[in-house]
């Protein structure tokens, strides 16, 4: 196995356009254990430790565009207000150690179906800048989950940044594991609220071949809020909308029997997930509205 270490993005990109195959490696929190446990041998590693840009983030008027390798802890520690979901899911990852060494973009490459940071992506609406010699483009985080462990990126690109929209509302984030820390997740659940465009996103790790969004139960609780003036006069949602979005996103998922949990275990946590940061998220939701616009 050769050790590749470019010194800048453009020596990367032209690292990776003559070894389509070199694996990246940044935090290595997932590449070392494959390695480890002789489940992956590259014949290429490419150190990403020496650019520096891709552990910066920009906070811009509408996104943060987050550099692949910012780690997960200054995502907490600094983008809390701006990406509330991302961050709640930043807390669950691994150990402190390894909260400072990963980050998003590993979990993006790795595309793991339990990677930790998939459901706050797809609840935020995420956008991955992947690059080459070719040039750059923006993948939706939708489109970016082709296959277990596969995604979108061609053999010659690399993840640059992650482009997640500002919360323009209370997101939520909930996470089944077998142990408080150190866990693959059993399942995990991500929730956005939208206001401005008066939607709700979801996302859903570790019980699909791939991160999912529940989208039948996105589209129900969309009409439900709307047909109700739920977004107008804050009132709490019924408990008949919130099993049915439960339901619904239960009905979602595509889920394995493993070691970790049973198929249907996973579909009952789901449920119990969604309904839970449906109930949070909407109770923040009001709150606010209350506060600034006299609704009781």
């Amino acid at each position: 196995m050769d050790f590749l270490r470019p010194a800048s993005w453009e020596e990367a990109l032209a690292a990776k356009a003559e070894h389509p195959a070199a694996v990246p490696i940044a935090g290595g929190t997932d590449v070392m254990v494959e390695i480890n446990f002789d489940h992956r041998r590259p014949e290429y590693l490419m150190d990403l430790n020496r650019i520096g840009e891709l552990t910066e983030w920009e906070v811009g008027a509408d996104s943060v565009r987050l550099g692949a390798s910012v780690p997960y802890s200054a995502i907490m520690e600094n983008l809390r207000s701006e990406l509330p979901g991302l961050a709640l899911a930043s807390h669950t990852v691994a150990s402190p150690q390894i909260r400072n060494r990963g980050g998003v973009g590993g979990n993006l490459g790795t595309a793991s179906p339990a990677g930790d940071a998939h459901p706050a992506l797809l609840a935020a609406g995420a956008e991955v800048e992947a690059e080459s010699v070719r040039g750059s483009r923006l993948i939706p985080i939708d489109e970016f989950y082709t296959g277990v462990k596969r995604n979108a990126l061609a053999p010659d690109e690399l993840i640059r940044a992650v482009r997640v929209k500002k919360a323009d509302g209370p997101q939520q984030y909930s996470k089944v594991g077998t142990r408080n820390a150190m866990v693959i997740a059993v399942c995990a659940f991500g929730l956005a609220l939208h206001p401005e465009t008066r939607t709700v996103r979801t996302g859903i790790g570790s019980a699909a071949p791939t991160p999912v969004r529940a989208k039948t139960a996105e589209e129900f609780l969309n009409a439900a809020l709307e047909e109700g003036g739920f977004w107008d006069n804050g009132k709490i949602i019924t408990p008949s909308v919130a099993r049915q979005f439960a339901d619904l996103c239960s009905a979602a998922c595509n889920p394995i029997d493993d070691v970790r949990g049973t198929a249907s275990y996973r579909r009952h946590a789901v449920g119990v997930m969604a309904r839970r940061t449906l109930t949070w998220t909407w109770e923040s939701y009001r709150g606010t509205a209350a506060r600034t616009e006299g609704v009781a």
